[in-house]
């Protein structure tokens, strides 16, 4: 009988240490810092700080979304953008979204782009209004410009297309991208690029993007130690682009791991994640 009760209480021990192991990797929020620089920034733009949000998925931090606004609150940010899926298509529920942005748009400016998640719901155009209403920059496929002491600098946003339902194939996606940026970019301007997805890089950097937000990928959903994420959508198993700085040529991608979850409920060697970008007229 003892033996019995030992092993019980083994497996026991086992499973709350894993229970407290999920629960402490799907809530306990990472933040990552990069400096970045360019020659291209203005000067007027030194030591200005992004925070950049992505894939929020209905998840709630704590009551009214306090411990997330804390967080973003801890980095200082002049603006946050946000790469998109801040709800869930399997289980909608935008007024978790909201919580977050009434208190968001309070910090600072906030843009936005849409991703796969919004873009398969029927509602985008009520989502988009709302946002709207509580002061978002929502950027479907258009420019704006950032003002500071009459310098300005361009934020392109990438507006997701409807994928679910098998009428956009990833090939046409990427070639409409492909024809907005062509449209849209002038390398003379430092270029600020929100786009939901990062495996699209080559054209970001084709078109002479000089920074990329992305999100999408969840960091992998479970990370191998030392190998990296296992899976993610559009990439498949072992993915490229799923967590933090990579850079091709002059162009560079900084990806988030993001916040909630979706089909796949846990999230493994994979803290839910806010990065800060602070950028740097001159490189030290």
């Amino acid at each position: 009988m003892k033996i019995k009760y030992k092993i019980i209480s083994i497996i026991l021990a086992v499973l709350i240490s894993l229970s407290i192991f999920l629960i402490w990797q799907n809530n306990d929020i990472v933040i990552s810092n990069y400096n970045y620089y360019n020659n291209k920034i203005p000067k007027a733009f030194n030591n200005f700080k992004i925070t950049h949000i992505s894939d929020l998925h209905n998840k709630l931090f704590g009551k009214n979304q306090n411990r997330l606004i804390n967080k973003v609150k801890q980095t200082n940010p002049d603006i946050i953008v946000i790469t998109g899926d801040l709800i869930d298509s399997r289980r909608y529920n935008l007024s978790i979204a909201i919580q977050f942005i009434k208190r968001a748009v309070k910090i600072c400016p906030v843009y936005y782009i849409s991703g796969n998640h919004e873009a398969r719901q029927n509602r985008y155009s009520d989502i988009k209004q709302v946002l709207i209403d509580n002061g978002v920059n929502v950027l479907d496929n258009e420019k704006t410009i950032l003002n500071k002491n009459d310098i300005s600098i361009d934020i392109i946003g990438l507006s997701e297309a409807k994928v679910s339902d098998g009428s956009t194939s990833v090939k046409t996606i990427k070639s409409k991208y492909n024809n907005y940026l062509q449209e849209m970019s002038d390398n003379t301007r430092f270029q600020i690029l929100l786009s939901h997805r990062p495996e699209f890089f080559d054209i970001y950097q084709k078109n002479n993007i000089d920074l990329t937000f992305s999100g999408h990928v969840h960091g992998g959903q479970i990370v191998i130690p030392f190998v990296g994420g296992l899976f993610a959508p559009s990439q498949g198993f072992l993915p490229k682009y799923t967590n933090g700085l990579y850079k091709e040529k002059n162009s560079t991608l900084i990806v988030s791991r993001g916040l909630g979850n979706s089909l796949f409920p846990f999230r493994i060697f994979n803290r839910p994640h806010i990065i800060s970008v602070t950028l740097k007229a001159k490189k030290g």
